[in-house]
């Protein structure tokens, strides 16, 4: 069964290949990158129907690809994810839908498995629905 395509964008390489491991299992089609930059080249040809995004980055942080997704009228659910303060990802969040970006979930590190499956379908439901 096919659930779609998740690109993930983490520089934690280690993290990247968790979400990899949950979103294959449950029938993603699952591309990683751990930078901006890579995200980019990759979205394009990658088309994604869910975006899995850490907030903090080296190159460029969460916020800044949440405007370039926007730009791009990004028709993907998107998952917000950082290992710092909550603020930061409700903050995203709120941007994001702004911006109008599609269903925006948010989660905080460490990430279990039963609430990475969650989202995952919580989102595959939502873009599912009429």
């Amino acid at each position: 069964m096919d659930s779609g395509r998740l690109l993930i964008c983490d520089d934690e390489e280690r993290f990247g290949r968790f979400v990899q491991r949950v979103a294959s299992e449950l029938g993603y089609t699952v591309a990683v990158t751990s930078s901006a930059a890579d995200f980019m080249k990759v979205y394009d040809a990658f088309r994604p129907t869910m975006i899995f995004l850490d907030m903090i980055m080296p190159d460029m942080d969460g916020n800044e690809l949440i405007l370039w997704l926007a730009k791009r009228h990004c028709p993907a659910d998107l998952i917000i994810c950082t290992g710092y303060n909550p603020d930061y990802a409700s903050n995203a969040k709120i941007l994001a839908e702004f911006k109008g970006l599609k269903s925006v979930t948010t989660l905080r590190k460490p990430v279990s498995v039963a609430r990475l499956r969650q989202a995952l379908h919580h989102e595959r439901r939502a873009s599912s629905e009429p």
